[in-house]
């Protein structure tokens, strides 16, 4: 089940990139990483608006308070990195 939801993340889908990191936070389904659950929260919070993005906010800082300085600094790294590799589209 997770390969559906992380190809329609892949697609700049922000109800699969939210479950995907729900996913990586609790270790449902995938290896537990506070790294990618806070990389996908954050894409979340940075390509929405509204509840959405306030939803996805609450759920990053979550998870950063949980996390050490470097895997911060490698979360954040991986989503420039995918943010950069999948332009918005216009």
């Amino acid at each position: 089940m997770p390969r559906w939801y992380r190809l329609a993340a892949d697609q700049g889908v922000a109800w699969a990139q939210t479950y995907l990191g729900n996913m990586y936070e609790t270790g449902e389904g995938v290896p537990p990483s506070y790294v990618q659950a806070h990389m996908w929260h954050n894409l979340v919070a940075s390509r929405t608006t509204g509840e959405q993005r306030e939803s996805a906010v609450e759920a990053r800082d979550r998870v950063a308070g949980l996390m050490n300085l470097t895997q911060l600094a490698e979360a954040r790294r991986l989503a420039r990195e995918w943010d950069a590799a999948h332009p918005r589209e216009p």
